[in-house]
């Protein structure tokens, strides 16, 4: 479910038009949905009922203070990655006992700051980081618990940069010495308690295979290790797929009926580490076309949005639906699950949609049939919500764009645009 839909062919989030917040901040401009954000974090909470889990929200994913404070009205947890994630959750109230710090490259000032805080679980990746852990906690003369990062060496079949869980990815410990350090670690790091075990195999799955291959794997190592009963929290990461051409992504309950039935099995609780299945499809970005060029053959719509806006095409090779804000050519007109169109659908050129940067890779689509537009148009970028402006960066020298929440009939902007003084604050001559 979303909340952007075209009436009489103009471009509605909830019940605002998209023309008028662009009128109001300006473009590029980042928009969410509330209204998403709540539905699609409780349908992830009703799914997985059936057995004790705490859905921890992948902050990197968007970092927003308003979407982080909507969540932890609703009692989500936070999965972080860095001390400022944590200064961001703790901004706006979350419990620390259901904050996970996971990440590859934690620093000592970091863990300090997690263990003088009290967050509930660490996602330890590797022996050196469970030492440091456990000297800083000496220091502090307290106690961490911990997960153990494992690799279970599943293939998720999705890009080459978001899979995670094979064997020569960076993540995670193998089995066999992972099981080797839960046997030593009592005697070697008693200030860290190994309570969990965590697996994330990969971002935008769009099949539970994947996920019951691993849980079979952890479920069997859970098993085998001298004192199952002394890890009490499986941590199955996140990735669960959202729609980016059509109905692709899989519903929640989909997953929790292959998933549930084997973490029960271990008497575990579980973590969900849920970013994109939570806002992907809960924002857009609108940019505004500069200019519409015919070059030889191809033809260009040139946007004040660009790689430094939305980074995933150009470093994932990320699909996403661009369609006029207002248009009266409708936008299930075009079968988005193609990969190409050799007969253009009614109504629509073919062009390449690029940005200002001086860089070949600016782009946000090529070859992709799009209704005629002009200079002032608005566009939209859907499925905008994960992994947009929490990349988005000021190269060239563009300020970074406004942010907007929209609920029900009212917006409010929730990141005022950047300006030039923003840009050079902080610099010296």
């Amino acid at each position: 479910m979303h909340a952007f839909a075209y009436r009489r062919g103009e471009l509605f989030c909830e019940g605002v038009p998209i023309r008028r917040i662009a009128r109001r901040t300006g473009t590029p401009v980042y928009i969410y949905s509330r209204r998403t954000i709540e539905d699609h974090y409780k349908k992830l909470v009703d799914a997985f009922r059936d057995v004790e889990t705490l859905v921890t929200y992948s902050v990197k994913s968007n970092s927003n203070l308003a979407i982080l404070a909507i969540l932890a009205r609703l009692g989500a947890g936070f999965d972080i990655v860095s001390g400022g994630e944590l200064v961001r959750v703790l901004r706006v109230g979350a419990d620390p006992k259901k904050i996970v710090f996971a990440g590859v490259g934690k620093s000592e000032r970091e863990i300090t700051e997690a263990l003088k805080v009290g967050v509930g679980l660490f996602t330890v990746e590797s022996e050196g980081e469970l030492a440091l852990i456990d000297q800083v906690a000496r220091r502090l003369d307290r106690r961490a618990q911990a997960a153990l990062r494992v690799n279970p060496d599943v293939d998720p079949r999705t890009h080459k940069y978001t899979t995670t869980g094979k064997r020569e990815n960076k993540f995670g410990l193998d089995l066999a010495r992972a099981r080797g350090i839960f046997l030593r670690a009592p005697r070697e790091h008693p200030r860290v308690a190994l309570t969990g075990i965590h697996a994330h195999i990969g971002s935008q799955i769009t099949s539970v295979k994947p996920y019951r291959k691993s849980l079979e794997r952890i479920v069997a190592f859970h098993r085998s290790l001298p004192h199952p009963e002394r890890v009490t929290t499986l941590d199955c990461g996140g990735g669960f797929g959202v729609h980016y051409r059509a109905e692709e992504g899989i519903s929640a309950a989909a997953y929790a009926r292959q998933m549930v039935p084997l973490v029960r099995k271990t008497g575990c609780r579980l973590l969900l580490e849920m970013g994109r299945f939570v806002v992907g499809n809960a924002g857009i970005l609108v940019t505004e076309v500069q200019y519409v060029k015919d070059s030889g053959d191809k033809k260009f719509v040139i946007c004040d949005a660009g790689m430094h806006t939305l980074i995933r095409p150009a470093l994932y090779e990320a699909f996403h639906k661009i369609w006029p804000v207002a248009t009266k050519v409708p936008i299930d007109r075009v079968d988005w699950t193609r990969k190409s169109w050799p007969r253009l659908p009614k109504g629509t050129e073919r062009v390449d949609v690029v940005g200002p940067i001086c860089e070949s890779a600016d782009f946000f689509a090529q070859e992709r049939p799009l209704p005629s537009v002009a200079r002032g148009d608005l566009l939209s970028v859907f499925t905008a919500g994960a992994y947009g402006f929490v990349m988005a960066s000021r190269y060239n020298s563009h300020p970074l764009p406004a942010e907007v929440l929209v609920e029900g009939n009212r917006f409010r902007v929730v990141r005022r645009a950047e300006t030039y003084d923003d840009l050079l604050r902080g610099e010296a001559m």
